[in-house]
């Protein structure tokens, strides 16, 4: 081949390109990102409608198949839509068409459920839209824990504190915790009082909002000064809700306190995270993308430390979940089945063709190719996956039968060609004595022995297939 001739003429050249190629295919090793699998790029939107009291049934009325017409008629390359409606919460899933710009989509889906919202039940708020795909599982769970914490505490901190500086993680994606209950001022009203003054619930509601508000009163000027006038009614603490007048009956003033209790609570718990035993709140991190999960979870473990110096000493984080410990777990597993492949190929050949510079350009074709190749995974922007790498121990099994037979059937011709030299051929083939017999040689004559015959096999039925097109 024109090749073969070129990197004869030109040796240190190709030495050149060979260094180039090893540099290059480590570099890229480490700058690409490391997974279990490659990214799955299923173009698919969602939405989620929140309507909270709401049976499922009415969900499904009044919000699911409102939203799904509308999507319809607005958003393009629909592949079909799937939802679930359950009590006050309606998902929607908008499967697109390979090849669809799922950013536009959202724009799409956007535009329509921003249109269709006065249509809907009165007070509802805008969806959240995002889009996702198969690989955004977490790659890692934190436990929020102590024994000194309330469920309500565990999962403030893990919301408003943890969550908020976890998020400036290069790569990963905080949703809320699981666990914990959801903090809230709650006002439990006493039905026997509420009957006993004539109030309604309506009544205690409108009260505390009516009186809780905020509103921008602008500024005053005077003299040459301009200040800001400040109008909040908001109230700053429990008591002072309770001291909050509700309806004078009889000439006498109700106060809140008089027919409800108001306190630091809860909102209704859904769900519970107990870690050995204690009470706790689950964090999931996800990573974003085609961000690497070894990455992500690296920098996730070290901002770990910071974040713990601005909390109290007696909250705990640990990791309950790494799946960055499987990934590498994964990947040296499949590195080693390749180097250990790779080496018993080098002895085979050596065994059998008895051939140090045999055994060294195959031993060396492998490291090259597979650097080659990753480079090129690199520009077209893959990742080092389990996949990946079992392509390339694949790969390496054909690369070395292909090396060896290329080289011994040249040979064989060579020798074929050279064929009336047999006086010469016979010394440097002649069987050694049985002093110096050894396994090696006894393999690689056999190896010879065989390919020889293969040899003679194909130009004899080469032979005979021209003296047939002849006849």
């Amino acid at each position: 081949m024109w090749i073969v001739k070129v990197a004869l003429r030109a040796p240190y050249t190709f030495t050149v390109i060979a260094l180039l190629l090893m540099i290059g295919g480590v570099l890229s090793v480490l700058q690409m990102p490391k997974d279990i699998f490659p990214a799955i790029n299923i173009p698919v939107v969602g939405i989620i409608w929140t309507y909270s009291g709401l049976p499922a049934q009415e969900m499904e009325r009044r919000i699911t198949t409102v939203s799904e017409r509308a999507l319809t008629t607005s958003v393009n390359n629909i592949e079909h839509i799937e939802s679930n409606s359950f009590n006050g919460i309606a998902v929607i899933e908008v499967y697109l068409h390979q090849g669809a710009s799922v950013d536009a989509a959202i724009g799409e889906v956007t535009a329509g459920c921003q249109t269709i919202l006065k249509t809907l039940p009165t007070g509802i708020t805008p969806p959240n839209i995002l889009s996702y795909n198969a690989a955004d599982v977490p790659v890692l769970e934190l436990s929020v824990s102590g024994e000194k914490f309330s469920e309500q505490q565990l999962y403030d901190y893990a919301t408003n504190f943890i969550r908020t500086q976890l998020a400036t993680v290069q790569g990963a994606s905080i949703p809320l915790p699981y666990g914990g209950k959801t903090r809230a001022v709650s006002v439990d009203l006493d039905p026997g009082k509420l009957q006993a003054y004539g109030i309604s619930p309506q009544e205690v509601s409108t009260a505390i909002n009516q009186q809780s508000v905020i509103l921008p009163s602008g500024t005053t000027k005077i003299g040459k000064r301009e200040y800001d006038v400040l109008f909040n009614g908001n109230t700053d603490t429990i008591q002072a809700i309770n001291n909050l007048p509700l309806k004078q009956v009889n000439g006498t003033t109700i106060y809140i306190r008089d027919v409800a209790t108001v306190h630091d609570g809860y909102t209704p718990q859904v769900n519970m995270v107990v870690s050995n035993g204690i009470k706790a709140a689950l964090l999931p991190v996800l990573k974003n993308g085609s961000a690497s999960t070894l990455d992500v979870v690296s920098r996730v473990l070290k901002s770990l430390p910071r974040i713990a110096a601005t909390l109290p000493q007696d909250l705990q984080i640990k990791p309950l979940f790494d799946q960055s410990v499987f990934v590498s777990s994964a990947l040296d597993e499949v590195l080693r089945e390749g180097i250990i492949a790779a080496s018993l190929t080098a002895v085979m050949i050596l065994l059998f063709l008895g051939s140090w510079r045999s055994t060294l350009v195959v031993a060396t074709s492998i490291p090259l190719s597979i650097c080659c190749s990753v480079i090129v995974l690199h520009l077209l922007g893959q990742t080092i996956n389990i996949m990946t790498l079992g392509g390339l121990a694949l790969a390496v099994g054909i690369l070395v039968d292909d090396a060896t037979v290329v080289s011994k059937i040249s040979i064989a011709i060579w020798r074929w060609e050279n064929r009336w030299s047999t006086e010469s051929w016979t010394a440097r083939n002649r069987l050694p004595h049985r002093h110096s017999w050894q396994p090696s040689a006894f393999a690689s004559y056999s190896f010879r022995y065989f390919s020889w015959v293969e040899t003679l096999t194909f130009y004899s039925r080469r032979w005979r297939w021209r003296s047939c097109s002849r006849c």
